[in-house]
Formats: structure tokens, sequence, C-alpha cells
């Protein structure tokens, strides 16, 4: 079973790292660092507990020098799913399936428009890292990975657990999807813009009455398009998230602190987007949007 990671970042590193040992396991990126690291020297990723586990995987920046791939995964920055989707185009078989496991909630309808929706399957992974470098990585921890359910799925949820993934299947797929994005929505904007890890929201009431807030008005939206949410209180679940991830630095932050491109507008934008679509009002999502999009001056 071949396997196309998509994006040499920080998940990507560690889903090739635990994937090669059950499966052929190609890289695809853009960033040439990552590659050249990866091909020279292979994926290292720092376990929770000490230690390390290495992997030596093809890389490439072309994907005419991959093989055809019988699953793509992408884990790639949202604002980068328009080329992933042309690379997915490209190297999945004629019977694969692309999976994408990015924050956001517009990055289906991106691959679905490049290869069509019966070859995408939407996921979402609450396992968190942090780049260290070119081809590596430190695992804050492995959470679960959930997947909607969709043709040859189950191949691939086998081939995650194996690898130590901890992968399952649903059928709700949409209020996953919709659960992270309230948590993302709520914590990476304000981790960014105060550049303190996941727990430090917690520390004050200011900063939780603003988490909460922003949690309150993306559920709200989740509502009235009426998603089903894997939760009943979505401030209770914010925080409980900050609570579980408290020495996570998230991954906006990260992308702030190194000068990168971040996905507000994949995140708190498209929360914005539907709620005026809904005639939900988001102002406060609004007011972080502004003023992180305004930190790339």
């Amino acid at each position: 079973m071949r396997i196309a990671i998509l994006g040499t970042g920080a998940l990507g590193c560690v889903f090739a790292a635990r994937l090669a040992a059950v499966a052929e396991v190609w890289m695809l990126g853009g960033w040439a660092e990552g590659v050249a690291a990866v091909q020279s020297r292979g994926v290292t990723v720092h376990e929770p507990g000490g230690g390390a586990t290495r992997a030596h995987v093809p890389a490439r920046s072309d994907p005419a020098e991959a093989p055809p791939a019988d699953f793509a995964l992408v884990l790639v920055k949202s604002y980068q799913t328009p080329r992933a989707a042309a690379w997915t185009a490209q190297i999945l078989a004629p019977d694969g399936l692309a999976v994408t496991l990015q924050n956001g909630l517009d990055n289906g309808s991106k691959l679905a428009a490049a290869i069509g929706a019966e070859r995408v399957a939407l996921g979402v992974t609450y396992t968190g890292a942090t780049l260290l470098g070119p081809g590596e990585a430190r695992l804050a921890a492995i959470q679960p990975t959930v997947i909607g359910a969709a043709r040859g799925v189950e191949r691939l949820a086998a081939l995650l657990n194996a690898g130590g993934l901890a992968a399952s299947i649903t059928d709700a797929i949409a209020g996953r999807l919709w659960g992270k994005a309230v948590a993302n929505a709520a914590i990476n904007p304000l981790t960014a813009l105060w550049r303190v890890p996941n727990g430090e929201l917690l520390a004050s009431a200011e900063r939780r009455g603003l988490l909460a807030a922003l949690a309150r008005e993306a559920a709200a939206v989740a509502q009235a398009a009426e998603i089903t949410l894997p939760f009943d209180d979505p401030v209770a679940y914010v925080e409980s998230v900050c609570r579980a991830t408290a020495a996570n630095r998230s991954s906006m932050l990260q992308d702030v602190s190194a000068g990168r491109p971040t996905e507000i507008d994949s995140i708190n934008g498209i929360l914005i987007a539907e709620g005026a679509r809904l005639g939900v009002p988001t102002p406060v999502n609004e007011a972080v949007w502004r003023l992180v999009r305004g930190l790339a001056g």
C-alpha cells in the first residue's frame, strides 16, 4: 500500500514517521528545505516520553516524480490547498482516495473540485506537534484521528492504527469538523495574538471571557447551519481542550512566531462568512480575524 503525504510540516513528519513502518510512504511538499532534509536525513519525530522515531522516506517537490498513490493524506496549511489539490490529481491512483486532515472548513470542496467528490474523504486529527526544523518535529501527544465514511477508508484506518495513530471512522464527520472549528476559532487566534501556549488562555477572567465569546459565536453559526456538534457546551469544551493541551503551541502561534502566513481565513474567516450568510452575528470573531490579519503588516 502506497501513501502520499502532502506536506512536510510538523504533522506531515509525524504521520510519515509512523506510517513508514506499515506502508510505502512518499512525502510531497513545496518547502525546499523540508524536502531536502527528508531526502538527506529522513524524518525525525521526538516522542513525548523521550527518544525519537526516525524513518527514511522518499520526498519530492515535483508530483511528476512520485508514483501513483493508493491514498493521499493532505496535511498542508489551508492556504496551500489549491496547489495540494492539483498535485493530488496528478499522483492519486484512479481508484485512490484523498483524505484531508487539515484545519478549516473549506479544504474538502477544493479537493473535490480537482479530483471529484467521490475520491475525497474529510477527516479531523487532534494530534499536536511542533516543527523543530526541516524534517524534524516534536510530538505533543497522539490524539484521535477521525475520518468520514468513504469507499476504501477502512484500509487507511487500519494502516493508521497499525502505525499507532489511533484512527476511527464516522458517519457524522460534519459535526467533528465543526467541533474542531469551534475550538480552533477560539484558541488559535488568541494564542497567536498573546504569544502564549493553550493553557495560558485560562489564566485570567479576561482571557477566559474572550475565549468563551469566540466559542459561543462559532457554535451559534454551526447551530444555524444545522450541524450537530459533538458537545453540548462549547465553552466547557474549548476550556477542556485548553487544559488537555496546556503546553501546546497552536499551529497559528507557530506560524506567527516564524513569520509565516496563518490559516486565519479558513478558520475564523469562514465562520464570519457563514455567519453572514445565515444571519448570525460574529463580531468577536471578526475582531480577532482583523487583528491576526493585521500582524502581517
